[in-house]
């Protein structure tokens, strides 16, 4: 991945249920870039949105520079609920696989356009979420919606690696984040 662009942001990791595990692709990025942060949840095994969603922001504001979200599965609902509380300093958002908001966090999430770029990759043969439910949160999201077959639930059992092809759509997202910022 070319890391220029991506240098000009601070770049969180928002694991899901059970944090991501040596073998997840999260876990591998932070290897290839030591700069990439992570926010670590006090319950792992909690589906409570507040907490997780607290627990983002407070990670957010420790640093003011433009951010950019990394978030797989309910990593994705604390850090949409996140944004949606307060969206200082996020630049762009990458939705990976997120757990479905109608499953984990009904009625707490806003079907409104995020007010950043976002990105949500979605499988085919999610267990978490459907690839129907997937593309309508994304389209509430105003989300650009990223359909990568039959993947799983694109985690350390999909067998992703390093995950090439998502590190080219986090470069994607930095630069319709750094096209945002040059245009406000």
């Amino acid at each position: 991945m070319t890391v220029g662009l991506l240098e000009q942001y601070r770049v969180l990791i928002a694991p899901g249920l059970q944090d991501s595990g040596p073998a997840h692709w999260q876990s591998r990025w932070q290897l290839l870039h030591p700069g990439f942060e992570r926010v670590v949840q006090d319950d792992w095994d909690s589906t409570e949105l507040g907490p997780w969603s607290a627990r983002v922001g407070e990670v957010r504001r420790q640093d003011l520079r433009p951010t950019l979200i990394v978030a797989h599965s309910f990593g994705c609902l604390a850090t949409v609920d996140s944004i949606v509380a307060d969206p200082a300093q996020v630049a762009g958002v990458l939705l990976v696989a997120p757990a479905d908001p109608d499953q984990f966090a009904a009625g707490l999430l806003p079907a409104l356009a995020l007010p950043c770029p976002s990105t949500v990759i979605a499988s085919s043969n999610d267990p978490w979420i459907s690839a129907a439910s997937a593309a309508l949160w994304a389209q509430r999201w105003g989300s650009t919606l990223v359909e990568v077959g039959a993947l799983g639930h694109i985690n350390g059992e999909s067998g992703l690696a390093d995950w090439t092809f998502g590190q080219l759509q986090l470069q994607a997202l930095a630069e319709r984040a750094h096209h945002a910022r040059r245009n406000d």
